[in-house]
Order: structure tokens, then sequence, then C-alpha cells
């Protein structure tokens, strides 16, 4: 999951009922956190759940096929995208390292009427953790450059392969690295959002690591409460994962037809890699 929205059931799958051993505290304690706030991102995060699939689904339809296809979201956080797709028709199964996030997620489908299911696992232990193959494996909002060393984005590039029928999708949504690491900035532009409730302020503050690709992020969300302002903060450290290193370790992995996909052409608010895992 990306908390970044502003400018800068499935083929009989099952998972483990708790976190596993192993995993990054300091991910599940920010999304433990985040996830009963992470609506507040958006101006109207539900009709952002519809939009989002709809442009997942052009795309996919686009370079893997048309559902019912047997989908899982390995960093599906509340749901955003792992919802939206399983109302357009898709067998969705969705896995998160946050218990409370995937909670979340089981409320609002219901809330949706989407028929999908979620259980807590870490992305770099699908194989052991998720039973059955898919059609599509999906990780977006940023999820991958939680993972600080190369070892851990190659057991996690290995994890989603091993999900993958012959001849199955990944699909995967990070930041704009490319850029980012060129330019370095301190701090996102504000997002203001303004409801019955009154506004929401959110943004970010970066403090990149000197001769490092890995940059801490103060993640605020000031809400108005009448006269006053509530303010909800957690950091997180995060890896700028460049294009070619996503492609090498995807192309190592054993992938093929890597393509990058831009927010123009997608109408998704982040750039989109797909890669193919070949028949047989």
């Amino acid at each position: 999951m990306d908390p970044s929205a502003a400018p800068l059931a499935a083929s009989g799958a099952s998972a483990a009922p708790v976190a596993p051993p192993g995993v990054d505290d300091a991910i599940v304690r920010f999304y433990d956190a985040l996830a009963p706030q992470y609506h507040l991102i958006y101006g109207d995060w539900r009709t952002a759940v519809r939009r989002q699939a709809r442009a997942l689904d052009t795309l996919i339809r686009r370079v893997g096929g048309d559902p019912p296809l047997a989908l899982l979201d390995c960093t599906c956080g509340i749901g955003t995208q792992a919802i939206g797709l399983a109302l357009l028709g898709y067998r969705v199964h969705g896995t998160d390292l946050s218990g409370v996030a995937i909670d979340r997620a089981r409320r609002e489908a219901a809330a949706f009427g989407a028929s999908a299911t979620f259980a807590v696992a870490d992305v770099r232990e699908l194989e052991t953790r998720v039973t059955g193959a898919f059609d599509v494996v999906l990780s977006c909002d940023n999820a991958l450059p939680h993972l600080l060393t190369e070892d851990d984005l190659r057991r996690a590039v290995g994890a989603i392969w091993s999900k993958l029928r012959g001849g199955g999708l990944a699909l995967l949504g990070i930041r704009d690295y490319d850029r980012l690491l060129r330019e370095r900035p301190s701090a996102t532009v504000p997002d203001v959002h303004t409801g019955r409730d009154g506004r929401r302020i959110v943004f970010q503050t970066w403090d990149w690591e000197a001769g490092s690709p890995r940059y801490g992020v103060d993640y605020f969300i000031l809400t108005e409460r009448g006269s006053q302002w509530e303010t909800f903060h957690q950091t997180m450290t995060y890896r700028a994962l460049p294009r070619a290193e996503l492609t090498g370790l995807l192309e190592a992995a054993g992938f093929v037809d890597v393509q990058w996909h831009e927010p123009e052409a997608t109408g998704y608010f982040q750039p989109v890699v797909t890669a193919s895992r070949p028949p047989g």
C-alpha cells in the first residue's frame, strides 16, 4: 500500500490467519495505524475504488486477458484495488501484512457487495502462505519499495512468480522513482479535500539518506474539527526503486515481456509495470 494518492475469492486461495513470523514490525505498525484513516487520503475513497479498478481492468485486458480471472492482490491494504476488481468480475483474494487493514478490507467488501476473500500474509512468503495459482498477481500503491534490501525484493518477486499460472500476468504499481531520484523532493504537494465535516489536508515530508536510495517519510493527515485541527502522523522508510532495477529483478525471476505503462496511457495514478510468466 502506498498512502500517497496526492500528486508529488480466487481459485481456492487461503492464507495464514495471523501475521507470519519475521515480518517487519515497523511496516505492520504503520499500516495498522493508517488503516482506519486510509479513506481520508481521498476526496471520495469509494469513487476512487471504482475508478482505479476500471483503469487496472483496461490494462489487464490489454495485456493479460478478460475476467473472470483469478486475481491475487498481494498487498491489498483496505481493499482499494481488490474490491473494485471484484465488482468487475475478477475472482479476488487479497493479502496484506496488516491484520487491521485486512479486517477493514473484509468490512468494506461487504459494504460494497463485493465477493472477495482476504487474509494476512507477507508478500515474501506467498508460496507457503497462499494456496492455489492465479491468472493475475497484483501489487499496487508503491508497496514493494517498503522492502529495503535487494534480497527481500528478490524474494518478493520470486514469491509473486510462484503464485502465477503459466501465461499469468504480474502487475506492479510504484512511484516514478527515476524522476524522484533525480529531483529528491523534500515534500509532496499538500492535497486539500473539502467535505461536509470540513477540510482535510494530506501531505508528506521526505528525508533522503545521503548516498542511498532510501528515504524517510513523515505522513500527515490534518482534519478540521470545528475550530480545531486533528493531526494524524506516522513515519515510514522506503527504498526508491528505479525501473531498470525492478525490470532486472523480474527478468532474473523468469518473467518475460516486461513493459512499463505511464499514467497518461492507463488512467492509473502511478506508473505500472506488467510482466508475464511464460506458458507451461
